[in-house]
């Protein structure tokens, strides 16, 4: 799991956060509240799903509330990464957010269960 993870909030931009998403190289962040409690996330595809819909052309309006996956599928912290990894076979997410107690507390992607793997078989061999 990785503790510091980028956020967004809800009232920022669209544009600002494509933008952030392009600066950070990131796929999607998940986005919180003053307080650190997890209201969704925003991904790539959200955003591809926004600019499709566009008409002539025109830049996409609006805050990253009005595109953002509401309510998002999350993990605690004590989940077995066994478990989370077969979460990601079954899922179509790359990300999953870590909540303990309503709060964003990291993110685990699929590319940090392919560091267990590899931690895992240098240690066995």
């Amino acid at each position: 799991m990785d503790k510091r993870v980028a956020t967004l909030r809800p009232e920022t931009a669209i544009l600002d956060a494509v933008g952030f998403l392009l600066e950070k190289q990131v796929t999607g962040a998940p986005v919180v509240d003053k307080s650190g409690r997890l209201l969704g996330i925003l991904t790539e595809k959200d955003c591809l799903r926004l600019v499709a819909a566009g008409v002539g052309g025109d830049l996409p309006r609006g805050m990253v509330a009005d595109i953002m996956t509401p309510n998002p599928e999350t993990i605690p912290p004590d989940m077995d990464v066994y478990y989370a990894a077969g979460l990601f076979l079954t899922r179509p997410y790359r990300r999953f957010p870590v909540v303990e107690n309503g709060k964003l507390v990291g993110a685990i992607t699929r590319f940090d269960i392919l560091r267990v793997i590899r931690a895992n078989l240098m240690s066995a061999g």
